[in-house]
């Protein structure tokens, strides 16, 4: 008897899982930061307070329109290099919250090496009534702004780099996938990309309790997962994860990794020993920390 209690228990624990080996608990905790980064209102208290440093020290970005309606604006932060290159940054917050402002931090490290840096504010995921699609026109909206008025602002439109992370990193997967010449842009528009602890396919997001504000479609679940179109891929990438980030984080770049390579095109894998999802981010706003090595590198640029 207890021989086949202990194997219909196996079994029902079979049926339960959703998502490779994990039940609906465990993937709804897979797509949880606060679970695996209990810390997060600390660091994110810390990159607030440091975002407002930087703007004391570099002086207030310049605001730009870069659509119609009133979220869709983006701060500059120029550097004094003449026809410098620029790299765009977009936030992540699991889709729903943060503004360009939050990560002003991260702008110091480009402008001291030579670079312009681009935050862009775009719309959130309940502001577009469950919808990603909103986000992802807006960020496109905005990259192909940047390209076509680099030199308003002393950038060089040939040398557009992109940096993300998060939410904002699968926003990024869907530029890099992005065919620029449907919108009369160059098929190569972004020279390299940085994609730090995202998403690049959104079935086992569908399946997680983000579909509880998110309206995930098939047609979204398609359009949007920048795995399902490597084969549009012309930029090189920098991919990277914190090893204290949930299992479906590190999981989703690895795999995004594999295929990018298994393709024959260009990725680098960085994987931050003993960051979680939100302190991962901060490397970047050193250029002694991982990312911002890897970044610095990428757009070929050298700490001040």
């Amino acid at each position: 008897m207890a021989q086949r209690s202990a194997s219909a228990a196996a079994t029902e624990r079979t049926a339960a899982l959703v998502w490779l080996d994990m039940d609906q608990r465990a993937l709804d905790d897979a797509y949880d930061q606060e679970v695996y980064a209990p810390n997060r209102a600390q660091v994110v208290e810390r990159r607030l307070a440091n975002s407002e440093r930087t703007r004391s020290i570099l002086g207030a970005p310049e605001r730009v329109s870069y659509g119609p309606s009133e979220i869709e604006k983006l701060d500059i932060f120029r550097t004094a290099q003449p026809n410098a290159p620029i790299n765009i940054f977009i936030h992540g917050g699991a889709w729903r919250r943060n503004k360009a402002a939050d990560y002003a931090v991260l702008a110091e490290l480009f402008v001291r090496a030579g670079a312009h840096s681009v935050i862009v504010d775009f719309i959130n995921v309940e502001e577009a009534e469950g919808s990603l699609f909103p986000m992802a026109e807006q960020v496109r909206r905005a990259i192909g702004w940047v390209y076509r008025s680099a030199s308003r602002f002393g950038g060089d439109p040939n040398r557009l780099y992109l940096s993300a992370h998060s939410s904002g990193s699968q926003l990024g997967g869907c530029m890099v996938t992005t065919e620029w010449r449907a919108h009369d842009l160059p098929a190569d528009l972004i020279k390299g990309a940085l994609l730090l602890s995202g998403m690049y396919d959104l079935k086992p997001v569908r399946l997680s309790k983000r579909s509880l504000y998110v309206n995930f479609t098939d047609e979204m679940e398609q359009a949007l997962s920048a795995q399902r179109y490597i084969d549009k891929l012309n930029t090189p990438l920098v991919l990277g994860y914190g090893t204290y980030e949930t299992p479906e984080f590190q999981r989703q770049t690895r795999d995004f990794f594999a295929a990018v390579q298994a393709a024959g095109k260009p990725a680098q894998l960085i994987v931050g020993q003993g960051y979680n999802h939100f302190e991962f981010l901060e490397t970047l706003a050193s250029p002694y920390g991982l990312a911002g090595r890897a970044v610095l590198q990428q757009m070929g640029l050298t700490s001040a």
